[in-house]
C-alpha cells in the first residue's frame, strides 16, 4: 500500500491499533527517517489519548504506556548490541501484560515475537510519501485487517 503523507501514515497506526492484542507485537522495519516512529506515536496515541506524549525511545529503549483497553510498550532497538538486551529490558513481560511496537527488530537477530505484525515501510517516490507492506504471523494469520 501507498502512503501519500504523514496523516496517511498515522491513521495506519491507529488502524493497526484497533486490532492489537495482548501478547502481540508490531514490529517496524525500515530505515532511518522512513516514517517508524511517526506509526509508532499514532498506535501508542490510539491505545492511550489522542494527546499523550509519546516521544522516541532511542536513549531509553524503552517507554510503557497504560491504555484503558491495552497497555503498550515502545522499544527502540537501534542501540542493542546483542537480541538478549531486548529481553532483559522487558520485552516478554510487556507481552505478558500488554502489547509491544518494535523500532528495528532486525536488532532481534531471529528472537522476534511469534505472534507479530511487520509493517515494512520504505520511502517512495517523493519525500512524504511511504510504501508499506503488512507481514503477518501467529496470531496476525488470517485477520482481517481494516487498513
Amino acid at each position: 500500500m501507498i502512503l501519500a503523507d504523514e496523516a496517511a501514515t498515522t491513521r495506519l497506526g491507529m488502524a493497526i491499533a484497533a486490532h492489537l492484542r495482548t501478547g502481540e507485537a508490531i514490529c517496524l522495519w525500515g530505515s532511518l527517517g522512513a516514517g517508524k516512529s511517526t506509526l509508532a506515536r499514532a498506535l501508542v496515541r490510539a491505545l492511550t489519548t489522542p494527546d499523550e506524549e509519546v516521544p522516541s525511545p532511542t536513549f531509553t529503549l524503552v517507554q510503557f504506556y497504560e491504555g484503558p483497553r491495552l497497555n503498550v510498550a515502545h522499544f527502540d532497538l537501534y542501540r542493542l548490541s546483542h537480541a538478549d538486551e531486548a529481553y532483559e529490558i522487558g520485552l516478554d513481560e510487556a507481552l505478558d501484560v500488554g502489547a509491544a511496537v518494535v523500532e528495528w527488530p532486525e536488532r532481534l537477530d531471529g528472537q522476534l515475537p511469534r505472534d507479530r505484525l511487520d509493517v515494512v515501510i520504505t520511502r517512495g517516490r517523493n519525500d512524504d510519501s511511504r510504501e508499506v507492506r503488512l507481514v503477518t504471523h501467529g496470531t496476525w494469520e488470517g485477520r482481517e485487517l481494516d487498513v
